[in-house]
């Protein structure tokens, strides 16, 4: 459902935005550019930052988030500390905390408790598995992610600000870091999540979306909506991607990760070398992965084509350059990942948070091998520790406990090898073809990776038919992280 909403504000009218309509996807938007016409985001747009940063000056991380909590604590936001990544602590219909709004669910938006501080800003870790497989391959997806938002809850006897301060601010915030102005779009767009619904403005510059700007003021009862009793300013800022279009970097994982990233090549004996290009590579496909929309697909053969044939070079080939780095940056980004999952204090185990956080860490393990890292585990997280502790010095405080649990679940994963492998030569024994149901099945009650399920059945020989999909991870995250909605659903029933 999508309600009517008036999406004009003081800003457009004073600066002179004008209202368009997207050629390709439909949407309308809002512009200074009177000559442009599409909405700006992606597949619409392509990457148009790599190799050409779009702020005045190049961010850090830390320097990213400094710099957004400073501004809007400039114009009256008070800064609150992060919440945890495990959202179980405080709700009981998710896992982790997906974005920054979460951490306020629904306690606060439903005027229940009164929020620490109206208005506020944060800037909230947030983790997401629904594109985990995704991860390294796109060049834009991440688990682990941190969300700018400042939000204001608004009473019917206490107004704090709606539509035209937020996107006044928006405005401002971009324009100080020195984002050209005719490049911004406000497109017009549907938000829901957490039981909550709204209008909101998708904000993008170059190709990419930066923030987005809900305004929630409706509760989802079923498949029905009623009006809240707050109404609540929920803005979402990537401030991994400000930092990306900062540096113009090929990947977002060049910007996020430089350091790190160059430790693991030095580490990895998988890489291979030659005087190729790889830079263009990574850029090529990073930029096509962004027109081509295959968020949440998972199947990346189309563009591996894509890349391939763009650059006149075989499938193959291709495969062979860019799989070990870009299992260098799942590495790489599935490592800070569960530097806050550990960090926060979830315990790997086969239920709930523990699971996906033993799924993270195994699927690291198998790009680890894949690629033959010298680094440990612990070693690879310790760097993001080190990485972190500016901004987050409770993770650091958190090592020892971190180093443990990672030395015994190492230990676990080698010997659910072991075992495994016999229970797989059994089922290959058994059966023509191993369905998904089968691989799911074998990973989730066993363990065993889908991976080890075709080197085994490679090693014994014979015609039995597999077939990984290129979402797997991605599916086994959704199926625990639906099991919780549903066991939420089952209490009220």
């Amino acid at each position: 459902m999508k309600t009517h909403h008036d999406y004009r504000v003081k800003l457009f009218e004073e600066k002179g935005f004008v209202r368009k309509r997207c050629e390709k996807c439909g949407q309308y938007f809002w512009t200074l550019d009177v000559e442009r016409k599409t909405c700006g985001d992606s597949p619409c747009d392509m990457y148009s930052f790599i190799g050409n940063p779009i702020t005045k000056k190049r961010y850090s991380y830390t320097e990213m988030v400094k710099t957004f909590l400073k501004f809007f604590e400039r114009h009256g936001h008070t800064p609150v500390r992060r919440y945890p990544v495990t959202a179980r602590r405080w709700r009981d219909d998710i896992l982790l905390t997906i974005a920054s709004i979460a951490v306020f669910q629904p306690w606060v938006t439903k005027g229940i408790v009164e929020p620490v501080a109206n208005p506020l800003v944060i800037a909230q870790p947030c983790i997401r598995l629904n594109d985990i497989d995704n991860v390294g391959r796109t060049g834009r997806h991440l688990t682990s992610f941190t969300m700018g938002g400042h939000h204001a809850f608004n009473k019917e006897d206490r107004e704090i600000y709606w539509t035209d301060r937020t996107v006044e601010l928006c405005f401002n915030f971009m324009k100080e870091l020195g984002i050209p102005e005719e490049s911004l779009t406000f497109i017009e767009s549907w938000w829901e999540g957490g039981g909550n619904a709204g209008p909101c403005y998708e904000v993008t510059s170059h190709g990419v979306e930066l923030a987005t700007l809900v305004f929630m003021k409706y509760e989802k009862v079923g498949d029905t909506y009623r009006e809240m009793p707050l109404r609540v300013v929920d803005t979402g800022y990537g401030i991994e991607r400000f930092l990306w279009v900062s540096q113009g970097t090929p990947t977002i994982y060049d910007a996020l990760f430089s350091n790190i990233i160059e430790r693991l090549k030095e580490s990895a004996k998988n890489i291979p070398g030659g005087s190729l290009d790889m830079e263009e590579i990574l850029k090529e496909s990073a930029t096509l992965a962004g027109l081509m929309d295959i968020e949440g697909r998972g199947d990346l053969k189309i563009l591996r084509r894509e890349v391939a044939r763009r650059l006149g070079m075989d499938v193959e080939k291709l495969e062979r350059i860019l799989s070990p780095m870009e299992d260098i940056y799942a590495i790489a980004d599935h490592t800070r990942c569960l530097a806050f999952m550990l960090g926060d204090g979830i315990v790997p185990s086969n239920v709930r948070e523990g699971y996906l956080a033993r799924l993270v860490l195994r699927k690291t393990l198998r790009y680890m091998e894949r690629v033959g890292i010298t680094l440990s585990l612990g070693e690879i997280v310790d760097l993001h520790l080190e990485e972190l502790k500016e901004l987050y010095p409770e993770l650091l405080e958190m090592r020892d406990y971190i180093m443990d649990v990672i030395d015994v679940e190492v230990k676990r994963y080698r010997e659910t090898l072991s075992r495994g492998r016999g229970i797989v030569e059994r089922l290959l024994k058994s059966k023509k073809e191993i369905t998904l149901e089968d691989l799911i099945e074998l990973y989730d009650s066993k363990g065993i990776p889908p991976e080890v399920v075709v080197e085994v059945a490679r090693e014994i020989g014979g015609d039995v038919k597999i077939e990984i999909p290129d979402n797997f991870y991605t599916l086994v995250a959704e199926r625990h992280e639906r099991k919780k909605s549903e066991e939420k659903e089952d209490k009220k029933k």
